[in-house]
């Protein structure tokens, strides 16, 4: 549910709910009202007498016993209200009802069921056969009395003027009829509150409580604190995007900070396995060198051989450097290619020819078979994949421990690829350490000591460049026997 939605719900909900729920209760408060009047009173009204015209209730309240006298007077002529025990039976009727009844004869007060009363009103009950102040029915409501006073006039038998007077007290019968407004009144505060209460609870829940689970999130991130989850709530409005798109943020800045950390660490192993790899060849070239000046080579073959151990350092050096330089290059994706059509058979055959230098100068022999058509293409980048040859044979070279140490390189034919094979006959690597030999700074017990030096970094960088040609390489070893690295380029293929 969108935000706009829910607004519009509240809107609506804070409009018709609470008219709604106010006149189903005003119903229901009415006709329990209703009842209360019939039962206490025995007159039977509706509710908008009860609410509205109050005057009209309390004449309902003495209709009946007021027409029974006016019955009486039309009858006899009023002769029958002379008889004091009839008049104590209509008081007895009116006393059930906040009413009592007052009979005067002439200026005087021949019957009173409520003296003390009588005593307060009898100067204002009305003058016979007066209409001031009345209606047609012969009723004067007196408001600051509040009195209802229902007159009937008659004569006596000696002929004196007569007048019954049903005095009925409204402050008795106004509770009764203010009672409903009352109910009314608190039942639409009472609506009104709920209402509020179950809206706020609403949009508390849809949108309050995420925005302060994100604000609480924010608190965490800013105090560099990125390990917590946001609960995204169900509904698909703009908060929960908003939750989402939060959390996905924290999610890659964890990511970021996981792999900043990962980098920190693996340049601090970069420079330690550097300064130590560059720290072993200094150290001899410094010590052939000084053998040369203090003249301890006296011999022509002497100082060849001397010669030859301080250019092979230096080339341990310069591929050390060559990697390091190339590593900064990964880490920003930042390295330059420059891809061509290559004839591999052609491109191998030069590179044999310099490794050969650099294995004789090791002690160690090189062997190349050819078994693809010498019309046989890649694209590549003659460089960048001549680092992929001099790493894998530097690495041959390096854990090689045999007198007899052979390399063999191997060029095969597979239907849409060329398989390059690098095989050696050195220290070879264990099973375990196989899947993990192409990880950066991953070094096999066996395989890469670290008397033997070793970035750490060659491997991978032979498995960047060749799956930047869209390759793949793997590597197959016995511990003890040798290491064969493998190679999978595609062929190129002229479009028809």
């Amino acid at each position: 549910m969108t935000f706009k939605t829910r607004l519009t719900i509240t809107f609506l909900a804070v409009v018709f709910m609470p008219l709604i729920l106010f006149g189903i209760t005003v119903l229901c408060m009415s006709e329990y009202q209703r009842h209360v009047v019939s039962k206490n009173f025995g007159i039977d009204s509706d509710t908008y007498e009860i609410a509205v015209n109050s005057i009209q209730l309390f004449s309902s309240v003495t209709e009946d016993i007021y027409e029974d006298i006016q019955e009486y007077i039309a009858a006899d002529g009023g002769e029958s209200l002379e008889d004091k025990t009839k008049l104590d039976a209509i008081n007895d009727k009116l006393s059930k009802k906040s009413s009592f009844l007052v009979v005067r004869k002439g200026n005087d007060i021949f019957y009173t069921g409520n003296a003390e009363k009588t005593q307060e009103i009898k100067d204002v009950l009305p003058a016979y056969r007066s209409t001031k102040g009345s209606n047609y029915k012969g009723e004067t409501y007196m408001k600051k009395l509040k009195l209802l006073i229902k007159q009937a006039d008659f004569r006596f038998k000696d002929h004196s003027k007569g007048s019954v007077f049903i005095v009925t007290m409204t402050k008795d019968l106004i509770p009764q009829t203010r009672s409903l407004a009352f109910q009314v009144m608190l039942a639409f505060v009472v609506i009104m509150v709920l209402t509020g209460l179950a809206l706020v609870s609403w949009m508390y829940t849809g949108l309050i409580s995420p925005l302060e689970q994100i604000t609480e999130a924010t608190k965490k991130i800013r105090e560099g604190n990125l390990d917590f989850e946001i609960d995204i709530p169900e509904s698909k409005d703009e908060v929960a995007v908003l939750c989402k798109s939060f959390e996905e943020m924290r999610g890659r800045l964890k990511e970021s900070a996981d792999k900043q950390i990962e980098s920190e660490h693996e340049n601090r192993a970069l420079i330690t396995n550097i300064t130590h790899d560059l720290k072993t060849p200094v150290t001899s070239i410094k010590g052939y060198a000084e053998g040369l000046l203090d003249g301890v080579a006296a011999t022509p073959e002497r100082q060849e051989k001397y010669l030859k151990t301080i250019y092979n350092k230096a080339s341990d050096m310069d591929r050390l450097i060559n990697e390091l330089t190339f590593y900064a290059g990964i880490d920003t994706d930042r390295i330059p290619y420059n891809f061509a059509k290559l004839n591999i058979v052609n491109y191998f055959t030069d590179c044999i020819e310099e490794l050969q230098v650099e294995l004789e100068s090791r002690s160690m022999t090189l062997s190349f078979k050819n078994e693809l058509p010498d019309d046989t293409y890649v694209i590549a980048d003659p460089m960048q994949f001549k680092k992929v040859i001099n790493n894998i044979v530097g690495n041959a070279i390096k854990y090689t421990d045999k007198s007899d140490g052979n390399v063999a390189i191997l060029l095969k034919d597979l239907e849409n690829v060329v398989i390059i094979e690098i095989r050696d006959n050195g220290m070879g690597i264990a099973e375990k350490d196989l899947p993990y030999i192409f990880d950066r700074f991953y070094r096999a017990d066996a395989s890469r000591n670290s008397t033997r030096g070793g970035s750490g970094i060659g491997l991978s960088i032979v498995r960047k460049i060749v799956e930047d040609h869209g390759g793949r390489v793997w590597a197959t070893s016995e511990a003890g026997v040798g290491t064969t690295m493998n190679i999978e380029l595609r062929k190129y293929v002229e479009e028809q």
